[in-house]
């Protein structure tokens, strides 16, 4: 501890805390306890769950007044606006006249102009075209597709329990990868891999408890306790807790240690098929921390600073999970 400039005996108070040194390959071996049909059986239950027929496909930021807003939802085009109100209206994105881009358009008077021959669109429904239910949560935005869902519809999405908006700071971060979501939602409920595939953020990973694999819904979640790394020597000891609400989304959540109540959750949303005829998936990872202590109101108040730094380090861990999901497909789909 001397040569990191450490002092002798650290406070155990401060949230972080000296992470000794180890060796990448001194590390205690995970592939033993991380069993292939406890992964896929967590990962089937969470398929089984009701989504009411709700996709996550942006943060609510991305969706700005005054401008449309473009995305694909299991092949299907569409695109997303505020009203004069702030209002999220979402709906086809080809306009109906002779399928030009909608997002290619202007917002006037809470409408979407399209720009090939001034035909209007808006929440009343009007001239062949509908909107779709749409969701704004205050993180992120969605929209119900009853065709592509198949499921009974629910009047909002399926949403864990967050900390409160005033005391928190929300980042969303957002990857496309060439697999399926049950590829992105099995990535997740695997947590014996973190510290092996991501050396750089955790260390110190240990998997307290697993679900087994009849395990009833009271029982079924995977709690770890790790340490986030954030500098040379440095971290934070957590335990958290890893659940699935609904079909396509995985919450890890702090139950203990520094940030308690935080959680980051990763929703898996079908984008439809790419050129090469192959699913693509857009990963869209939701960080929202809080935490009691006094110097947090301050990382608030530093929150535009804060955010590129959140969403920089959930880039960087989904760039390698994104691997490990698109490999899975790929095997997969070779056998």
């Amino acid at each position: 501890m001397a040569q990191l400039g450490f002092p002798r005996k650290w406070p155990s108070r401060w949230p972080v805390q000296p992470t000794p040194r180890e060796l990448w390959s001194a590390q205690e071996p995970t592939f033993k306890a991380a069993s292939p049909a406890v992964i896929e059986a967590a990962a089937k239950r969470a398929e089984a769950r009701p989504s009411g027929n709700w996709f996550a496909f942006a943060a609510s930021s991305d969706v700005r007044p005054g401008r449309p807003f473009g995305t694909r939802i299991a092949g299907r085009e569409l695109v997303a606006w505020r009203d004069s109100a702030g209002k999220l209206v979402v709906g086809p994105g080809e306009c109906p006249h002779l399928g030009a881009p909608l997002a290619d358009g202007r917002v006037v008077c809470d409408t979407v102009v399209c720009r090939w021959h001034g035909l209007p669109v808006g929440a009343n429904g009007k001239y062949g075209w509908e909107p779709v239910p749409s969701h704004d949560d205050g993180v992120l935005v969605w929209a119900r597709l009853d065709g592509p869902g198949g499921e009974e519809p629910l009047p909002a999405p399926v949403l864990p329990a967050r900390p409160a908006a005033p005391g928190s700071v929300a980042a969303v971060t957002r990857l496309v990868g060439v697999c399926e979501p049950t590829d992105v939602v099995a990535n997740r409920l695997d947590p014996w891999h973190g510290s092996w595939f991501h050396p750089y953020s955790f260390a110190h990973l240990t998997v307290r408890s697993a679900p087994a694999v009849d395990a009833a819904e009271e029982d079924d979640r995977f709690v770890v306790d790790v340490t986030f790394r954030v500098g040379p020597g440095l971290g934070v000891p957590v335990r958290a807790e890893f659940t699935c609400p609904e079909p396509r989304t995985v919450v890890m959540t702090i139950i203990e240690g520094e940030g308690t109540g935080s959680v980051v959750e990763t929703h898996a949303t079908p984008l439809g098929p790419g050129p090469d005829g192959r699913p693509r998936t857009a990963v869209l990872e939701a960080t929202i921390a809080t935490s009691p202590r006094p110097g947090f109101a301050l990382a608030r108040r530093a929150a535009p600073a804060l955010r590129p730094l959140m969403r920089r380090a959930a880039t960087r861990l989904w760039r390698d999970d994104l691997a490990y999901a698109e490999r899975r497909y790929a095997l997969r789909e070779s056998r």
